[in-house]
């Protein structure tokens, strides 16, 4: 994996599962904490950075395909879902990686393709429903545990 993809100055080029959309997305590692900083359009949403993280080694946990799910943060995510994870309170961080309040949502649709890129998960469009499932990384306490 190239460590330099994800920088302000190299951002990922994503695409959301549907291909609706296009946005580019990268770390901001000089704020405390690290931001991943999400552009779309003009539009500005951020998330936690330890999101990417937490969103793999869940997924590893699930060890199945985990509908995407997307809704703004005045709508609820349906239960068991990526977008759901992203605001729950049982989440690594008790509730919202997303930061900026009134845009918090969207977490499933942003956040997921990122793992994609990293090579981390893999994504499936059935009709109009998405769905993610991880790829465990290799020597990895993730991969040990997948492999029971």
């Amino acid at each position: 994996m190239n460590s330099t993809i994800g920088t302000a100055h190299n951002p990922w080029r994503l695409a959301t599962s549907s291909g609706g959309s296009e946005y580019t997305m990268h770390i901001d590692d000089t704020l405390d904490p690290p931001l991943l900083v999400c552009m779309v359009g003009k539009n500005e949403l951020t998330y936690l950075a330890r999101a990417i993280d937490d969103l793999h080694e869940w997924l590893v946990e699930q060890n199945d395909w985990i509908l995407i799910g997307g809704a703004d943060e005045q709508r609820p995510a349906i239960a068991g879902t990526v977008e759901d994870f992203g605001r729950s309170p049982k989440n690594p961080v008790g509730g919202w990686y997303g930061q900026l309040v009134g845009n918090r949502g969207r977490f499933g649709v942003y956040v997921s393709p990122v793992l994609v890129a990293q090579g981390r998960a893999e994504i499936e469009i059935t009709g109009r429903k998405a769905r993610i499932r991880a790829i465990p990384v290799a020597g990895s306490v993730e991969s040990e545990a997948a492999l029971g």
